[in-house]
């Protein structure tokens, strides 16, 4: 019984050595190919774990989870990304509102400035340097070191009559 069990079991081929050879090479091969799977798995990291095995599964069932934890794990990284966006535009739009409101500011002062210069002008003695302001402007230099304007100094021409 014994004798008609094996040359049953696995047929007309159970006896062949070549088969035999075959088939141990074939699971060599999955072994290996296995141990390259868990040492890849080992040094990578989790992001890229999943894209290693995506390839690799039991069944369809088995395959739809591990997508659908996929596409979960995109979906979170998504929303965080366009929370992210959302932040830094409103962030931007804040400092954008600051500098407007600087600017306008600064154009205020401008315009009480030169206003003032328009009215203080008329009572500048007109033998001194300063009674014309265009002349001043084109004689000033601004100093980087210091961060701030020199302008020429004061000067009053007598003249004397002859």
């Amino acid at each position: 019984l014994q004798m008609l069990e094996q040359q049953v079991v696995g047929g007309e081929q159970a006896k062949n050595k070549d088969l035999k050879e075959k088939h141990k090479r074939r699971k060599k091969y999955a072994d290996e190919w296995r141990m390259q799977l868990v040492a890849a798995l080992q040094n990578s990291n989790e992001d890229n774990s999943d894209w290693v095995l995506l390839n690799v599964y039991d069944s369809i069932q088995e395959e739809v989870r591990a997508k659908s934890k996929l596409l979960e794990k995109m979906q979170k990284k998504l929303r965080a990304a366009e929370t992210e966006i959302k932040d830094l535009q409103s962030e931007f739009e804040l400092e954008k509102i600051d500098y407007l409101g600087t600017i306008r500011r600064l154009e205020r002062d401008l315009m009480l400035f030169q206003q003032l210069l328009d009215r203080v002008q008329s009572l500048i003695r007109r033998d001194c340097n300063y009674s014309n302001l265009d002349k001043i402007k084109r004689e000033c230099v601004w100093d980087e070191e210091a961060g701030c304007w020199k302008i020429p100094e004061l000067v009053i021409q007598k003249t004397s009559l002859p």
